[in-house]
């Protein structure tokens, strides 16, 4: 299946009705395909070709997914970037994709033009609520452009399902982001896997609280075509506007990370609302507590459901179903079409209940990293999908993520990579020394804390540090904590044990974390 059919079928299938509410506006399906079509044929008129990159990046509003429907038909490939990024990694995404435009916002848009100054051929930028003048920097006013005649510029190219739908950057451990290719044969394969699971589910209105950016976000979004349902989308996670949409569309389900489960939980407002019609909430993007599932279905009467995921899986590899029994700690079974693997470092499968690396195959799976033959290879091999992650499967099939091979932290949903911020620290006058390691967080899942051995007769704060972080990345990857050691442990070779490290900061206590700051 292609993306650019989804709609099609959507509204062959649903006929009219109102796919998408954001704010006050209420937009229909119909509508959507036409201001798609019309946005296409605008791609076409400033240039853009077939297999073109476009950058978008900007919080959660309509024309995000407008913008999606114009560069599928217009035959070019989606870059979704999120709008939180620092402008030093927009300019690393723009520079490795090539991105021939960037469709973005007033409220993003000086730091997308920040991003494309030192770039030699720069990008068309559109902008989809007005334009600023910005020196030096031509901005196309997306309100006015799309007021052309443009019938004269085709759109709607024969595609092929293995052709490139989306790029999607994530942070690697080498602190560059890879563009983790997906085709349209591998989301429709991941939609199709997914909807043989709710099969048995009344169409509605779910929530889209998630990212657009995100690929679990994207996921959510090409569900709701596929299956004729309706949304509602927030430009930042609020938790009583949650609450209100739930209660006035009778929400059912919809798709969340722990922290807004936790912010839900939380919350002292809920009782305000009628919430009797959520029967269950999708919970991934990062490790869900036992006691949070247990705190949500006590409150609400709702179940969570967990998953497992991954942008390289388009995302789906498993998931808590709704006709098999929940083991706690485990993210389910795979979804029909996927295979699942646990090996040792020789690529050897390893038996029920013994841990090791998770490898997944199947039609989801990217066919690599874009301009990164090395890690493209690293990643696949034999046709399977190493994930880096360390798991177990029980004898019942039921899997369960035990730890990450990589350092990664997962701060509220997104992914944090500690040797970005250790680079980055390790430049600052004042450090010696850094290892960066996540702490547990009942609100976002982790935290990330930056251990710092200080240069002798330099004198710094944790508050200067951070600072310092926030100027070169973007505020949600930067440290919550900062804490200073006299020296870092190590093992015999000098290799600094992040394990003790964790086991130092524990034995501090998490209460007592910004207590040595000085």
């Amino acid at each position: 299946m292609l993306l650019t059919n989804l709609i099609h079928e959507n509204i062959s299938k649903y006929g009219e009705y109102p796919f998408l509410y954001y704010g006050d506006k209420e937009i229909s399906n119909i509508e959507i395909e036409k201001i798609g079509k019309q946005f296409a044929r605008l791609l076409r008129a400033t240039g853009i070709k077939k297999g073109d990159r476009v950058l978008v990046c900007m919080p959660n509003r309509p024309e995000v997914i407008y913008a999606y429907q114009a560069i599928l038909r217009s035959g070019a490939i989606v870059i979704p970037v999120m709008y939180l990024l620092h402008e030093n990694e927009i300019n690393f995404i723009l520079e490795n994709s090539g991105a021939s435009a960037v469709i973005t916002s007033l409220d993003t848009l000086p730091k997308v033009a920040l991003a494309t100054k030192t770039l030699p051929n720069k990008p068309k930028i559109i902008c989809v609520d007005g334009s600023s003048q910005i020196e030096d920097v031509e901005v196309i006013d997306w309100q006015k452009a799309m007021n052309q005649d443009l019938e004269a510029y085709h759109v709607d190219f024969e595609l092929e399902e293995s052709d490139l739908a989306v790029i999607l950057y994530t942070s690697g451990t080498t602190g560059k982001p890879k563009g983790v290719m997906l085709t349209h044969r591998n989301l429709s394969a991941n939609l199709e896997a997914s909807d043989e699971l709710m099969s048995d589910e009344d169409r509605g209105t779910t929530l889209g609280v998630l990212p657009l950016a995100h690929v679990y976000g994207f996921g959510v979004m090409n569900g709701c075509f596929y299956r004729g349902n309706s949304i509602v989308i927030f430009s930042k996670f609020e938790v009583d506007e949650v609450f209100k949409a739930i209660e006035k569309h009778k929400v059912k389900s919809f798709a969340a990370v722990p922290a807004m489960i936790h912010a839900m939980v939380s919350s002292k407002n809920s009782e305000k609302y009628d919430l009797s019609s959520l029967e269950a909430v999708g919970s991934g993007s990062a490790a869900l507590p036992i006691t949070l599932r247990a705190a949500f279905k006590a409150k609400f009467q709702a179940e969570v459901r967990d998953a497992y995921g991954l942008s390289e899986a388009s995302p789906g590899v498993a998931t808590q179903r709704k006709d098999m029994p929940i083991k706690e700690g485990s993210v389910g079974v795979p979804l029909p079409g996927v295979e699942i693997k646990i090996v040792n470092e020789d690529g050897e499968e390893l038996p029920a209940g013994e841990v090791g690396e998770l490898i997944v195959k199947g039609a989801n799976i990217t066919p690599g990293y874009y301009r990164n033959e090395e890690e493209t290879k690293k990643a696949l091999r034999n046709g399977w999908l190493y994930t880096g992650d360390m798991a177990k499967v029980d004898e019942d099939g039921y899997l369960y993520i035990v730890d990450r091979k990589k350092d990664l932290i997962i701060r509220g949903g997104f992914n944090i990579y500690p040797r970005d911020l250790e680079e980055l620290l390790s430049k600052h006058e004042a450090v010696s020394e850094v290892a960066v390691i996540g702490i547990p967080s009942d609100s976002m899942g982790e935290e990330v804390a930056a251990c710092v051995v200080k240069r002798e007769g330099v004198q710094v704060t944790e508050s200067d540090l951070i600072n310092y972080c926030q100027k070169h990345l973007a505020k949600y990857k930067t440290p919550k904590h900062i804490l200073f050691f006299e020296q870092l442990p190590r093992n015999g070779v000098g290799k600094i044990l992040k394990i003790k490290l964790k086991e130092m900061v524990a034995d501090i206590g998490y209460s007592n974390l910004g207590k040595n700051a000085n």
